[in-house]
């Protein structure tokens, strides 16, 4: 006993980072806002590079 198993280390990280990713949302909103504004701006240069790729391929 009283040895972390995989599976509670597993949930112990997880539940640790959703409760510093609520932290930091009612912490810093708009620190946060832009946070997701900058991972979604990324997430689209890359769907418009992938479709521009494939586009030429044709």
């Amino acid at each position: 006993m009283g040895v972390v198993t995989a599976v509670q280390g597993k949930k112990v990280l997880k539940w640790s980072a959703i409760g510093l990713v609520a932290f930091y949302l009612l912490s810093r909103p708009t620190d946060a806002a832009h946070t997701v504004q900058g991972a979604v701006n990324g997430v689209v240069k890359a769907a418009d590079s992938m479709a521009q790729f494939f586009a030429r391929l044709t």
